[in-house]
């Protein structure tokens, strides 16, 4: 999850659908990205984004969408990007009956210990690159730590 659900949670949503379906596991994981604010509901990812994404040969289809409620009740995870986003969605979680969300940040699962992963919105492509990069890898270690 991230502010506006174009640049950040995209990229990670679509490269964690790649690796559960490069591993044959895609059944078991529900996957979806949305966004603390309804700035860009309905909208595509930044394009800097799907470049980056397509360069890597993935495609994605998302369009962006704001937290619900449900999403609190239905998903085991909620992981976001930095910890304005996190303060954001644990408040959001305490007027949710029965949250069973575990909200935690990505980058506690990256192995080279970047924890937050910075919004590329005003970068270059670089900067999409990097978290394209922080992404993989903190996907891949998160799906090894909860199959």
């Amino acid at each position: 999850v991230s502010i506006g659900n174009i640049c950040r949670s995209p990229i990670a949503e679509a490269v964690f659908r790649k690796l559960v379906t490069d591993e044959k596991v895609e059944n078991k994981w529900m996957t979806d990205s949305a966004a603390v604010s309804d700035w860009n509901v309905g909208r595509s990812p930044d394009a800097r984004a799907l470049s980056c994404l397509r360069n890597h040969g993935i495609e994605t289809a998302h369009k962006a969408r704001q937290v619900t409620k449900d999403d609190f009740q239905t998903f085991d995870y909620i992981l976001c990007m930095d910890e304005s986003n996190l303060r954001d969605l644990k408040r959001k979680s305490n007027q949710v009956k029965e949250c069973k969300a575990k909200i935690e940040l990505l980058g506690t699962y990256d192995p080279q210990k970047q924890l937050i992963i910075e919004d590329p919105y005003y970068g270059n492509e670089k900067d999409f690159e990097t978290v394209y990069e922080q992404c993989v890898r903190c996907c891949k270690a998160f799906l090894e730590k909860s199959h």
